[in-house]
């Protein structure tokens, strides 16, 4: 009996191995370019929206919204000559600069002496350097007036003691002062975050050839931080470039204009708004931010020479710097008590006062009249209503598209990825009150009569407010997607996934605490944001900020205080919250630890 020939296999019908399934392709392309086309559109038109009709309006005779215009260099002539933008433009300059200064006074040093040394309270310091980043400059500006204002608590008390006030919040200085108080943890949180990382050789080098711990800090430590000073010198000077709430209720009574408030009074406060100037004011603020951005690249072009971090790092040793630790943590208190605690302290204790003046005792007056008035008034609690809504969707909708822009800029093959990171970290460069300003146009302009449905709506609040917060979300996503390694992705390709089955079945859980991240930071930025609600709000879509901004302006500062309390006791209940969950997260013990 003879063997017979087994019959040949059938040919294998099923996908390659190694090969990606076929799907349906959508216009020519497979559903991960769609993907990448989607997300670089939508970041476009983030990004672009306001900037396009900003540059469009400096440049036309009338307004968008009108037909027949006319290209014109005008608007920028009047800007320089009828307008007195120059004083404006000092204003600003100093304004700037002075607030740019101080704030890295103050956060440079704490950042060293906090990280770097043996400091009594440093991790009680550490954690209190953070807390004033939650607090809007606004709230932070009408609690120093309420303290240090010429009829303040404070004010007063000193002048009865040494017969005059030795400051004058109503002035570049003064103005200056409180808004590096609101802006130095920005600067303190990139220093420190670089003088964690960074390896203590150098350090014990300089130790060994016997330099002192004060030699030490001047000639190693300090030095390597030019980076994140560089990074944070820029940021703040932007931030003060653009920023409306301490401008505007420190200098308006004095008559002193900057450019948020120049563009605030002649737009949004004129009777007949120059659309035109408006327009050429807006560009020359943007120029000068992008410039700002340009000089930053251009000044961190050899920052390989501040590398410190290597494969062999080793943790950095705490200094011990003598007596002059107490003279640190006293700097640090003075700053903390009086630039934040007692400010913030005060006007949340206004708004539990009728009067609050050192001329009669706060404690005849104590009250809940001024939340019996804002939860009585339908308008007060809309905005907070919608500062809630808006912060909550904002958060959720910017933290989605900068996690997918990271996943398409940093995790794909997309040629056009760089321009994805770009266009997603380029509205750092803008001010919010630009944001609200091109928005606005940028709405009117939109075809088929839509922009009269979208105007002064809570949908056109998010989207500004989203531009704002996009480069935060992107930049918390960001580093968690680099840290993972590519042979994850690499292995779901060989087993035949394509880049979007790739994301969802293995990246998308790596960075759900870096999205969760991303969800609380935008949260509270959204929160205590204002300044494009200035613009695009109407008396139904009004944020807190905004109220706020009213009820000073009509001279009721109990109601403030209230509204800026329940502010701060949200923002800090929404922190206090997330960081239990994900701290809850982050230990609980898995279903295979379980098991096993």
């Amino acid at each position: 009996m003879t063997a017979t020939a087994a019959p040949p296999a059938p040919p294998f019908k099923g996908e390659d191995i190694g090969r990606p399934p076929r799907r349906r392709r959508l216009l020519g392309m497979g559903r991960e370019h769609a993907v990448y086309w989607t997300v670089l559109v939508v970041v476009a038109l983030f990004t672009l929206a306001p900037v396009v009709p900003t540059l469009v309006q400096s440049l036309m005779d009338r307004p968008l919204y009108e037909a027949g215009g006319l290209f014109t260099v005008e608007n920028y002539t009047r800007l320089f000559t009828e307008a007195g933008f120059g004083r404006v433009a000092l204003n600003t300059a100093l304004f700037s600069a002075l607030t740019t200064v101080l704030a890295l006074a103050f956060a440079v040093p704490m950042a060293v002496v906090v990280v770097r040394t043996r400091l009594p309270g440093g991790r009680v310091f550490a954690a209190a350097m953070q807390w004033p980043f939650f607090i809007s400059s606004l709230i932070l500006g009408f609690g120093w007036i309420a303290m240090y204002g010429p009829a303040g608590f404070v004010s007063v008390w000193v002048r009865d003691l040494v017969g005059t006030v030795p400051w004058d919040l109503y002035s570049i200085p003064g103005m200056a002062l409180t808004e590096a108080v609101a802006l130095a943890p920005i600067a303190y949180v990139f220093c420190a975050n670089a003088l964690r990382r960074s390896d203590a050789s150098l350090e014990s080098a300089a130790q060994v050839c016997g330099a002192r711990p004060l030699r030490v800090l001047f000639s190693v430590v300090i030095p390597m931080l030019r980076p994140p000073m560089v990074y944070s010198a820029i940021l703040v000077f932007s931030v003060s470039l653009e920023t409306l709430s301490i401008p505007l209720i420190y200098g308006q009574p004095v008559g002193i204009e900057v450019f948020s408030t120049f563009l605030y009074h002649h737009g949004l406060k004129s009777i007949d708004p120059d659309y035109g100037v408006m327009g050429a004011a807006s560009v020359v603020i943007l120029v000068l931010t992008v410039a700002a951005v340009v000089v930053q690249a251009k000044l961190l072009r050899n920052a390989q020479r501040f590398v410190s971090v290597r494969g062999k790092a080793t943790r950095p040793r705490r200094l011990d710097i003598g007596g002059l630790k107490w003279v640190a943590a006293a700097f640090i208190a003075v700053y903390l008590v009086f630039g934040a605690l007692i400010p913030i302290g005060g006007l949340v204790f206004r708004s539990f006062t009728l009067v609050f003046t050192p001329l009669q005792s706060p404690l005849q007056t104590l009250t809940v009249e001024n939340y019996e008035r804002i939860f009585s008034f339908a308008s007060y609690v809309q905005s907070i209503t919608n500062s809630l809504i808006v912060s909550a969707v904002g958060a959720v909708a910017v933290s989605v598209l900068a996690t997918a822009a990271v996943m398409v800029a940093k995790r794909s093959t997309f040629r056009f990825g760089r321009a994805v990171e770009f266009l997603s970290l380029a509205p750092q460069a803008m001010p919010g009150i630009i944001v609200g300003i091109g928005m606005f146009w940028a709405f009117a302009y939109l075809p088929f009569g839509l922009g009269g449905l979208v105007q002064g709506t809570l949908f056109a609040v998010i989207v500004g407010f989203s531009v704002r917060a996009l480069p935060s979300a992107f930049g918390s996503v960001a580093p968690a997607a680099m840290q993972i390694g590519t042979e994850l992705d690499n292995a779901a390709r060989v087993s035949g996934a394509d880049w979007l089955r790739t994301f969802w079945s293995v990246l998308a859980r790596l960075v759900t605490p870096a999205f969760a991240g991303a969800l609380i930071l935008t949260f509270v930025i959204i929160l205590k944001e204002y300044s494009p609600a200035v613009f695009l709000a109407s008396a139904e879509s009004n944020v807190i900020g905004t109220t706020m901004l009213e009820l000073w302006k009509q001279g009721n500062t109990g109601s403030v205080a209230a509204l800026a309390t329940l502010q701060i006791a949200i923002t800090m209940a929404f922190v206090g919250l997330a960081g239990l969950l994900m701290r809850s997260k982050a230990t609980e013990p898995s279903k295979e630890d379980d098991h096993a």
